[in-house]
């Protein structure tokens, strides 16, 4: 049962993708990465997210028992659309500005897998696009695609951060790349730039101070002062982060995907609509959409936070 790496890496370009790396799993796989997020869990970084503590992270076997091989991939999301000035507009985070990035990436990964699976009789595949307990952004730096970086973020030399990962496990044996090095060195711009301090320290971000989380995950009823009187704005996720980092403002390039372009009402949302948004308009608003996960009564609280500042 062999492939060559190099065509599965020419059929995912074929298909879209904008990066493909290969990790190869180890007899005696480095644990550290386990060790790390056991850490993370064991100070409550991960708030309320308590899927992050599905045993399954901790050894990717057990998403798949016969795998051998993991195949990464990434996704340029990238425009360059610029949000409108004014404390009255919402800020919305550059990943759901267009199509659910879950539809687009899985079409993708089913393609590339059912097209695996055809190259031989025994190929097995199963693939997660931030949908299953898979430490995505380890398994993109072990496949070279980029680096882990300060802000938990990959960053990747030819987009920067703004990509979607995604991952196919498979049975068969391919030819690993090279795990990508760490270069963000001595820079501290994204520490420096979050206003509520989650980035506790490097390459460790804390959950229940990011305003990416409460605005995205947090189900309360209303929002935590020290969190509310940071949002400047922000509604739906947060990329204050990604926009001051180097890599970013120098390496970003606008996607050729047309379903990353940004439906025009998520540029620059009024913020007083969005606190007055009824249920049906957020179903009418927010088709296909990866903004969905933002429930009506929790859109109308994060801009009524922002109003009431």
């Amino acid at each position: 049962m062999t492939l060559d790496s190099l065509q599965i890496k020419e059929k995912a370009l074929s298909l879209g993708f904008h990066q493909v790396g290969i990790a190869a799993i180890a007899n005696d796989p480095d644990d550290s990465a386990a060790a790390r997020l056991q850490a993370w869990l064991a100070l409550g970084y991960h708030a309320d997210m308590a899927w992050m503590a599905n045993p399954k992270r901790f050894d990717i076997r057990a998403c798949m028992s016969e795998v051998q091989s993991v195949i990464c991939v990434a996704l340029n999301y990238y425009t360059p659309h610029q949000r409108p000035e004014g404390k009255e507009y919402g800020k919305i985070s550059r990943y759901g500005w267009g199509r659910d990035y879950h539809k687009v990436m899985h079409k993708k990964l089913k393609a590339l897998s059912q097209w695996l699976e055809a190259q031989a009789e025994g190929i097995q595949t199963r693939y997660y696009a931030d949908t299953g307990p898979v430490q995505d952004k380890v398994w993109a730096q072990r496949a070279g695609i980029g680096w882990i970086a300060k802000n938990g973020n990959v960053i990747t030399r030819e987009y920067g951060s703004w990509i979607f990962l995604g991952e196919i496990l498979t049975n068969i044996a391919l030819k690993a790349d090279t795990p990508h090095a760490e270069h963000c060195g001595t820079c501290t711009r994204c520490l420096e730039a979050c206003p509520t301090g989650a980035i506790a320290k490097p390459f460790i971000v804390d959950a229940n101070r990011c305003i990416a989380y409460h605005t995205i995950e947090n189900r309360a009823e209303e929002l935590p002062t020290s969190i509310a009187s940071h949002l400047s704005g922000w509604i739906a996720g947060c990329d204050i982060c990604q926009d001051v980092c180097p890599w970013n403002q120098r390496f970003a390039k606008e996607t050729n995907i047309a379903d990353f372009q940004p439906y025009p009402w998520n540029i620059g949302p009024k913020l007083r609509e969005l606190a007055e948004m009824s249920d049906e308009e957020w179903e009418r608003r927010f088709p296909a959409s990866a903004l969905r996960r933002i429930k009506p009564a929790m859109l109308r609280r994060n801009a009524r936070a922002n109003l009431n500042k």
